[in-house]
């Protein structure tokens, strides 16, 4: 069992290495009757391609989607999707030296050792180039979202760049598609620019905190135990290339609150139940409660650094290497609409295990 595949009534089976012709995803579980065509994909694509500016790595992908089954007349038919991207800008010849010699940081060593057999050209199986084929399969789902739960938006933004972190007084949602951080606070995407700059010239990198938010969610969605919501969205984000840690709602720092402090208190309204706040993210008991569903994910920096680091060849010697190649100085860039890609995923999975399994009943409250 070689587990490329996630979720449990909406499937995602990635496939493909980083220099291979193609990566693509076979999506099963869609419901039938929906529409879809390469266009509506694409857009979602288009943003987290290489090569858009200066801050992200310079291979040249357009990264465009072929739909190859499961559509008939512009809709689906319920069986698999089979979704295709190729690969037209490899540079394997910068993967040299590395076929002999473990990259630090990198998944190479435990590939090897748990293979005993790797893919060199870029990493492989293990190269973030794997996430076009998230977001390709998540423009799948965000359309399902439209038809099935159409009042749900999906938006993933940076919040911090190495130590330097947004100032939530200074959000601004309208500015996150304005600058090429994701970053909602204008002012800290200008130090943020000057700081990567320097980083860059230094052959250096530098990691990130990605925020994404769900907002709409109906409560009900996941199930106590082992079917919540949070444990998939954790595995869901866990599983991009270079993320270290996830939290959800207050996180970590809800450990350095009371429980007086931590209780999202509740309300009646004009309009039924109001929560007073959010430390949950939206999730209590595994199950949505009705706010926003709010996930942050850490991104290491790039392993991939022309910064000589100390390491090992497969024979056991020791050596220096300096990783040429293109690569992000701080990968977290375009891990932003793998992680919203990734949200609509499980966002829609629970959609369909919920309407499965209670046809969308709920209690009532008032």
């Amino acid at each position: 069992m070689s587990l490329n595949t996630f979720g449990h009534l909406f499937r995602v089976t990635t496939w493909g290495e980083s220099h291979g012709p193609a990566l693509g995803a076979t999506v099963d579980g869609c419901p039938p009757g929906m529409e879809i065509a390469e266009p509506m994909i694409q857009h979602w694509l288009d943003r987290r391609k290489p090569g858009q500016n200066k801050y992200t790595t310079q291979r040249r992908e357009p990264d465009e989607v072929k739909i190859l089954s499961g559509v008939y007349e512009g809709r689906t038919t319920g069986t698999p999707i089979q979704l295709m991207i190729e690969n037209t800008d490899q540079r394997s010849k910068d993967y040299g030296e590395i076929a002999r010699s473990f990259r630090p940081g990198h998944a190479d060593i435990t590939y090897w050792q748990k293979y005993g057999i790797r893919d060199p050209r870029g990493g492989g199986r293990s190269s973030a180039r794997e996430t076009a084929a998230r977001v390709a399969a998540g423009g799948v789902a965000r359309e399902a979202l439209k038809r099935l739960a159409p009042g749900i938006e999906v938006q993933g933004y940076m919040v911090q760049m190495g130590r330097l972190k947004a100032d939530r007084d200074r959000f601004d949602l309208a500015e996150v598609e304005q600058n090429p951080f994701w970053c909602p606070d204008a002012s800290a995407a200008a130090i943020w620019a000057a700081h990567l700059d320097e980083l860059r010239k230094d052959g250096n990198s530098v990691g990130a905190v990605i925020e994404v938010v769900a907002r709409n969610v109906p409560p009900g969605l996941g199930a106590p135990i082992y079917g919540k919501l949070d444990a998939d969205l954790a595995s869901a984000m866990m599983s991009i290339n270079a993320v270290k840690g996830v939290e959800i709602g207050a996180g970590m720092a809800a450990a350095e609150l009371t429980g007086v402090e931590n209780a999202d208190e509740i309300r009646m309204g004009a309009e039924g139940h109001a929560f007073q706040s959010n430390h949950a993210g939206g999730i209590l008991g595994g199950i949505s409660t009705g706010q926003d569903v709010v996930c942050r994910f850490a991104v290491k920096p790039t392993s991939s650094i022309l910064t000589p680091r100390r390491t090992v060849t497969r024979g056991g010697e020791e050596t220096d290497l300096i990783t040429k190649g293109r690569h992000d100085p701080c990968v977290g860039i375009r891990a932003v609409p793998v992680g919203e890609a990734m949200m609509a995923c499980v966002i829609l999975d629970h959609i369909l295990l919920d309407r499965a399994q209670t046809g969308g009943e709920r209690g009532r409250i008032g």
